[in-house]
């Protein structure tokens, strides 16, 4: 199937693009391009293929939630450039 002109004029007004008319000709040309294709591509026979999302078969890996004790404050702190008391100090960014 061959993109017209006017099918490209159309694709870019709903794409709010302004193309002239080299850029038209450029674009029909790799839109039949892609169309073409899809038609090979619908010429195959998939009846005994099962849909699927991903070529590749994913599985997720779940590891249990576990309560652990975590770094103290002092710890955390001790590493700090600028500590307060309880907290990081940072550089103030809103005036």
């Amino acid at each position: 199937m061959k993109i017209s002109k006017d099918i490209v004029r159309h694709i870019a007004l709903l794409s709010r693009l302004e193309l002239n008319e080299e850029e038209i000709e450029v674009y029909q040309q790799q839109l039949s391009s892609i169309i073409e294709y899809v038609e090979k591509l619908n010429q195959i026979d998939t009846k005994d293929v099962e849909p699927t999302s991903h070529v590749l078969p994913l599985n997720n890996i779940f590891r249990e939630d576990l309560v652990k004790e975590s770094i103290s404050r002092e710890e955390v702190l001790r590493n700090a450039p600028d500590p307060t008391d309880k907290f990081f100090r940072v550089p103030k960014i809103i005036e």
